[in-house]
């Protein structure tokens, strides 16, 4: 289900239950479990009363939502959520996180407000940090969650080869953008003006020295240079006078500074242009329904006093993605055909309907399955769609078998009420048996040529009234031993005949069954590389992303004389480029292994069934690389 619409209100998606501890809000979570597509996921955070709810309002297209306040009370408890259409990125949700202020004197929990802050983190593929004034060391400071990050967030389960594992962080973390608020200085260095970007990296400047204070000083700088690799500041003048302040969600447009007003537009349109749908490790995108169950899966961790790792959480995720995938796209694969089939109906028709059910029930599955990296979901949809599908068929044979049984009796009553009479015990009573069989046999089968089960009843009644011809026969006094001989070979010829009609009709219907797995086969092998395709781009994307950030922190580094600290960067950005070589040259291997995989599951599913559509995926890969 897309969001279009249904979401009249922000809910809340995290907050505090009856024991102080976080849990994740029902309402918000089957929100989320509705919404199947891709989710851009944009959080807000920063101190309380700087104005965060009202750029998420902007955001979501509203005057109001997100609760403004006007007093110096905090009013955002926990984290928020609101999710709409996104404006630029059709089959997108865009979806909205309004973070609990940090730093409320009145609440006095500052671990609370860490976890806030790491799970903006780690749920968002956009991070807003809003702040007053400039950003000075003061303001840097006040952003110490950041210095926390590697603290409270684990990104694999093992220590990586990366010094200070920057590099894991920088591929999973949001892009960062700096929302400075009430700003009132002039964009200007020395004589030059700059742009906010570069005011933004100005303030990042580290200094020279490796004194505590310095170091103190440099630490909040360096874990953004680090963590980020996409950093950009908006600066915005005060919206409106301190009185119209107070009523922010009733000012119209003219009412508001235009300078403000421009501002926040270009914000609005950086965001719908820039921000990219949520993934996870390995470029995988989230859904809203992955959404709602990563963030079940980082807020136990948290509950029960453990650090959030987004390795194990995507393995967690994985299992929950893909059992409850499979259920559903079941439920989605049996209601198509149920909507549609009319049974009986011909092979080729139900076939024809099992395909379009088939097609829209992987897609639905690649949409919502998640990290099946070893195709184990994968194959089990296969089997149960197959299975599935094979039930179907056997119903639609007994159907057809019921309506030809219907038409068998009625039209052979004729034959069964003379038998009964003894109407054809008699000289010549065998010649007008054989003539009438003949002539019901060819009405019969006038009646019943669309039925797929039309030779195999026939086959079956005329077996069953071989004894009773023959008695016919032997009491017709009319024929000669000869001839009666050469009678009874005629009716065994006839019978094994009709035999091999029936075996032909069954032999056309696993044929179709043949057809039908191949085409399965094809179609799996499609989407999931078309999917690899996609993860593969975005891991490629994000890979380059954060190697650009390095080299150009390297350049910093280098040119404020920091050459220990260059020479790290260094040691990571040839770690870096050696784990891209790797990842190129064992996409190929990891392809085959898919296909083949598929394969193998086809395989099991029809003894002896060899997939044409093998040849044809592994020529597929080719077009990936």
């Amino acid at each position: 289900m897309a969001c279009g619409g249904f979401m009249s209100a922000p809910v809340c998606l995290i907050e505090n239950d009856e024991n102080g501890k976080l849990h994740v809000n029902k309402k918000a979570k089957d929100i989320l479990d509705g919404i199947h597509e891709p989710v851009v996921v944009v959080s807000v955070v920063g101190l309380y009363r700087t104005g965060k709810s009202y750029l998420m309002n902007r955001l979501a297209g509203q005057q109001s939502g997100f609760a403004l306040g006007s007093t110096i009370e905090s009013k955002t408890k926990g984290i928020w959520m609101w999710c709409v259409p996104h404006p630029n990125k059709k089959g997108h949700t865009l979806v909205l996180l309004d973070t609990e202020g940090l730093g409320d004197v009145e609440k006095g929990d500052e671990k609370h407000d860490t976890w806030i802050f790491c799970l903006a983190v780690l749920l968002s593929s956009t991070l807003v940090y809003n702040s007053l004034g400039v950003i000075d060391n003061m303001a840097l400071e006040k952003l110490h969650y950041v210095t926390e990050l590697t603290e409270n967030i684990r990104v694999k389960a093992e220590v990586s080869q990366d010094e200070d594992g920057s590099t894991d962080f920088m591929r999973v973390f949001p892009s960062f953008v700096w929302a400075v608020r009430d700003f009132t200085l002039e964009l200007k260095r020395g004589d030059k003006l700059i742009t906010s970007d570069e005011y933004l990296e100005g303030s990042l400047k580290l200094k020279p020295g490796s004194s505590s204070q310095n170091e103190q000083y440099n630490l909040p700088r360096r874990c953004l240079r680090h963590f980020f690799a996409v950093k950009k500041c908006f600066v915005f003048p005060r919206p409106a006078s301190t009185q119209n302040m107070r009523k922010m969600e009733k000012l119209t447009e003219k009412e508001l500074d235009s300078e403000f007003l421009e501002q926040a537009n270009n914000f609005c349109c950086y965001i719908y242009n820039n921000s990219e749908p949520k993934t996870v490790t390995g470029g995988q995108t989230v859904t809203g329904t992955a959404l709602g169950n990563l963030s079940e899966v980082y807020v136990e961790a948290i509950r029960s006093g453990k650090v959030p790792c987004l390795e194990n959480a995507v393995v967690s995720l994985a299992k929950i993605q893909n059992v409850c995938a499979v259920e559903k796209v079941m439920q989605f694969y049996v209601n198509e055909m149920l909507t549609i089939a009319q049974l009986p109906m011909r092979p080729e028709e139900l076939s024809d309907i099992h395909k379009i059910a088939e097609k829209k029930a992987i897609e639905v599955f690649i949409t919502m399955s998640f990290n099946d990296i070893d195709q184990i979901y994968q194959k089990e949809l296969m089997g149960k769609i197959h299975n599935e599908y094979q039930d179907m068929c056997q119903q639609n044979h007994e159907a057809s078998r019921i309506q030809c049984e219907e038409v068998r009796q009625e039209v052979f009553g004729k034959l069964e009420k003379s038998f009964s009479d003894g109407s054809y015990l008699k000289p010549g009573g065998y010649r007008q048996y054989r003539d009438m069989l003949t002539q019901l046999t060819s009405d019969y089968r006038a009646k019943t040529h669309s039925q797929i089960m039309s030779e195999e009843v026939l086959s079956i009644y005329l077996r069953a009234k071989e004894e009773a011809g023959n008695m016919i026969l032997q009491a017709d006094q009319s024929l000669s031993a000869a001839e009666q001989e050469k009678e009874v070979q005629s009716l065994k010829n006839e019978i094994l005949k009709q035999r091999q009609r029936g075996l032909e009709e069954q032999n056309l219907l696993q044929k179709q069954a043949f057809k039908d797995m191949e085409r399965t086969h094809d179609e799996y092998v499609n989407q999931i590389i078309s999917q690899m395709k996609r993860e593969q781009e975005r891991m490629r994307r994000d890979n380059e992303q954060v190697l650009e950030a390095k080299l150009k922190e390297r350049e910093a580094l280098l040119q404020q004389d920091f050459q220990q600290e260059a020479a790290r960067m260094q040691r990571e950005i040839e770690n870096l480029e050696a784990d891209m070589n790797k990842q190129e040259t064992s996409q190929q291997s990891t392809l085959s292994k898919v296909v083949e995989g598929i394969g193998t599951a086809a395989t099991f599913l029809l003894p002896g069934f060899v997939p044409k559509a093998v040849g044809f995926g592994l020529s597929m890969l080719s077009k990936l690389f």
